[in-house]
Order: structure tokens, then C-alpha cells, then sequence
């Protein structure tokens, strides 16, 4: 089969593939993806990505599998691998787009301020900053579902999902998901009142206007203020707790809104039954309509916003900078683009390109942190599950033993850089069976929210040790 005819069977399957991977992945890591070949019924496949290899087979081996059987009606099996000269005219190419795209916006400059002063006025009113949008809210298997429901309240505020209630660890988004509500809404529904507040600034304004001498009428006039609106959106809930006067401000302002069909989104770094001195009556409230949360992002969320990062101030960075960036700011996204905006910076000031020795040298991760082993994991895992690294290594099918044992595998396998044989090895066991433990409790932390807390634990005495 010559290779045009190659080129074609792939960009059916390529846009067979956009149906059956997320967005964020397939742009990062399936879009470049080239064929070079097809024989004895393996399609041969190169890309510009060092770790497309790697991350493909482990994640989108079924997806692509799937597809080439699809097509060819048939088992077809495929081979992909790192080709740097494609790389070197991957980034040439992508050079010339930037400078194409560049061109064609500056033809949009003079209407785009116009709009943009239209939303500042109306921005100023609903205290919203205007860098949050859904726009640039880059969406991940941690925050899909979340994001999903935010856009629908937006579309359709207080038909459908009131309150919405977004849950999740500090940095995580909430407030840029929060404010993107906000944004769309004042921008598609213009005749719509949008109001955000901190719970903390909330709280101050209670404190404030109960102090006046005029106390009442100041009073009326903030209730009006945060109860003459058609969505409110309170920020960081949690503060709420122990302040009985503000508690009885927002369950009042809560009653007056839904009972006139006004949208309600609030944000909090946990649910309302994890928070304490909360009544009853704001807990059932605030869990009456919908309750979403966000978790940290997975590694290819986390190059698929550094990649956005770099697009939204025009940067042009290597592939392996957001990979080294993303390895190393795990936790939330607040930390990620802190990263990369001092990375960024620090190149401005200087007046030199990023590169991966400059990324190195800024933020100098390795000697911040100790560098994590296999047998640091299997012993903080172990100690947290009550059982031992020897049972691991073991052949005892015990549930116990079996069950935190894929965890240590999973963390050992996204916390350093080991390989599924260097992990095998350490634990006695088969490659597969390594692959076997990391996948399962891969898809169950899409669901269980004990085994994320577990981890998330884990994680957390892992990074302190």
C-alpha cells in the first residue's frame, strides 16, 4: 500500500478518533500523529511528542485499536514512535500558523475592543474579573462533568440545576468556573443581573453596615443589592462557618432569590455536610439543586493548560518545558500557572526564548524536592493500608493486600518517572500485572470518592516525607 493511500485511510480514522477521545488529549497528543507505513497488518505511526508513545499505548491503545478494526473490518494492530526530524518541522509549521493567526486578529482588534468595553461596564457591576471564561477554562476528565453543568446554568440560569454548588481543594478552578458562569451570561443574556461576592467580603459588609448609626437603613440597602439580581454568585463558602450573622443574612438572601426563580452558583472547598457549625437549614439548601466537584488534573490536563497559557500572552514554548512544568505541579492549577508565569518572566525580563534549560534553572524543582522511589511509595502506602512492603512483594491474593498494592502501583507510576518493568521488578511481579493495577485504579478514582481521598492522602505524606 503506497503511503498517500496510507495518509488517507488515517484521516478517516483520525476524525473516527475525535468522536471517542476527549478534546484536550487528542489535540495534545493525537493530532500530529503521522502514518509512515502499513504492513503485515500493523500500522506504523510517528509523532512529533517524546511522550505521545508512551501515553498513547497506555491510554488510547483500545480507541485507536478499535478504529483500525472499524475500518478495515479486521484485528489491526499499531506501532508508534518518537520521529525528531518531524518534530523539528512540526514546530517550523506551527511557527507560520502563529504568524497567519496573528495577522487575521489584527483585522479584529477595533471590533473586539468594542465589545470588550461593553462587558468592562457590565463586568464592573457584577465585581467579576474579566480573565475567566469558559473560553479559556481548559476542560480535563477532572473537572468534565462540572463544566458540563456550569455551561448549562449559563445557558438557561434557574431552570434546570439551582443551586449549583462546585466542591473542590483550593486552586482547582472553581472561581475561574464560577466567573465564566458570570461572563457568558452578561454577555449572551445582557438584560440578566449578575452579581459574584466573596463569602469573606460578604461577611465584612455584614460586619460593616450592622456598625453604622444608620444600621437599618444600610441594612435594607445591601439586602436589596445582593437580593435584586438574577444570579448570584457566592464565592469560598466554607468561611461561612461560626458567623451566626452572616449565616442568617445569606439564608434569607438564599430564600428570597430561589423563591423568585433566580440562579444561585456557589463554591466551596468542601460539601456543606463537611462544614462545620453549618445549620441544617443553609446545608439543605445549598444541596437541593446540583452538587459537582472538581479534582486535581491528570498529567494531560495539565500540558493542555500550560499549552493555553503560552497561547493566550503569545509564547512560543517547546513541547518538553510544559511536560517538565506539568511533572512537577501536580496539585492544583493555581501552582501550575505560577510556574509558568515566572518561567515566562523571568524570559521577558532577560529577553531570551524558554527552553528547557531555562525552565530548569528558574524554577530548579530538583533541588526543591527529594526525589521519590518505588520503595518511598510502597512504605508510606503500606503503613497507611496496616499491612507491609513484603506483603506486597508476595504472592497473598488477600483483598487488602491486593487492593492498596494497586495503589502503591499507581503512585509509583505517576509520582516518578519508573517504568511499568522497573515497577514489575520491584514488587515481584508481571509487567502486566503492574499495567493491570495502575488502569484499575485509574477508572475507579473516577468514581470513588474514598479511594481519592486515600490517595490524596497518600500523596500528601509522600510530598511532606
Amino acid at each position: 500500500m503506497d503511503i498517500a493511500e496510507v495518509k488517507r485511510i488515517w484521516n478517516e480514522i483520525k476524525t473516527e478518533l475525535r468522536d471517542v477521545i476527549p478534546a484536550h488529549a487528542f489535540y495534545s497528543w493525537v493530532d500530529a500523529i503521522e502514518p509512515a507505513g502499513f504492513d503485515n497488518d500493523i500500522f506504523s505511526l510517528i509523532t512529533v511528542h517524546q511522550l505521545a508513545p508512551q501515553i498513547v499505548r497506555q491510554n488510547y491503545y483500545k480507541q485507536i485499536s478499535g478504529a483500525l478494526k472499524k475500518y478495515f473490518g479486521r484485528d489491526v494492530d499499531f506501532d508508534i514512535q518518537y520521529d525528531a526530524s518531524l518534530a523539528e518541522k512540526y514546530v517550523k509549521e506551527k511557527k507560520k500558523e502563529s504568524a497567519k493567526v496573528k495577522s487575521v486578529h489584527a483585522d479584529e482588534d477595533e471590533e473586539q475592543k468594542k465589545v470588550l468595553d461593553n462587558l468592562s461596564k457590565m463586568q464592573s457591576f457584577s465585581n467579576l474579573n474579566l480573565k475567566y471564561k469558559f473560553d479559556n477554562y481548559v476542560v480535563g476528565e477532572n473537572n468534565r462533568f462540572a463544566y458540563a453543568v456550569a455551561m448549562a446554568v449559563a445557558k438557561n440560569p434557574a431552570k434546570k440545576y439551582n443551586p449549583l454548588f462546585i466542591y473542590g481543594a483550593s486552586g482547582l478552578g472553581k472561581t475561574h468556573l464560577m466567573q465564566a458562569i458570570g461572563h457568558y451570561i452578561i454577555f449572551n443574556k445582557p438584560k440578566l443581573k449578575v452579581r459574584y461576592i466573596k463569602t469573606e467580603d460578604y461577611f465584612n459588609e455584614v460586619i460593616k453596615n450592622i456598625q453604622c448609626n444608620d444600621r437599618i437603613s444600610r441594612m435594607d440597602k445591601f439586602r436589596q443589592k445582593y437580593r435584586n439580581v438574577d444570579v448570584l454568585l457566592i464565592d469560598d463558602i466554607q468561611f461561612l462557618e461560626s458567623k451566626k450573622a452572616t449565616m442568617e443574612e445569606i439564608f434569607h438572601t438564599f430564600d428570597s432569590l430561589h423563591n423568585n426563580n433566580k440562579q444561585i452558583v456557589i463554591t466551596s472547598d468542601r460539601q456543606p455536610k463537611d462544614i462545620p457549625t453549618l445549620p441544617d437549614r443553609l446545608r439543605t439548601r445549598f444541596e437541593m439543586g446540583i452538587m459537582v466537584d472538581i479534582t486535581p488534573p491528570d498529567f494531560e490536563t495539565r500540558v493542555a493548560i500550560l499549552k493555553n497559557l503560552a497561547e493566550q500572552v503569545g509564547l512560543e514554548v517547546p513541547f518538553d518545558v510544559y511536560e517538565y512544568i506539568a511533572k512537577n505541579f501536580v496539585s492544583n492549577v493555581r501552582e501550575l500557572e505560577g510556574a509558568f508565569n515566572k518561567v515566562s518572566a523571568f524570559a521577558d525580563i532577560e529577553g531570551i526564548p524558554v527552553t528547557l534549560e531555562f525552565a530548569r534553572k528558574v524554577l530548579n524543582c530538583e533541588a526543591s524536592k527529594k526525589e521519590l522511589t518505588i520503595e518511598d511509595i510502597a512504605k508510606v502506602t503500606a503503613r497507611y493500608y496496616s499491612v507491609s512492603v513484603e506483603d506486597f512483594k508476595s504472592a497473598s491474593r488477600n483483598q487488602k493486600v491486593s487492593g492498596s498494592r494497586h495503589v502503591a502501583v499507581y503512585l509509583s507510576r505517576t509520582m516518578t518517572d519508573s517504568s511499568f518493568e522497573n515497577i514489575a521488578e520491584f514488587f515481584n511481579k508481571k509487567h502486566t500485572t503492574m499495567l493491570y493495577s495502575y488502569e484499575k485504579i485509574r477508572d475507579e478514582l473516577k468514581k470513588d470518592k474514598n479511594l481519592e481521598k486515600a490517595v490524596a492522602e497518600i500523596k500528601s505524606e509522600l510530598k511532606e516525607a
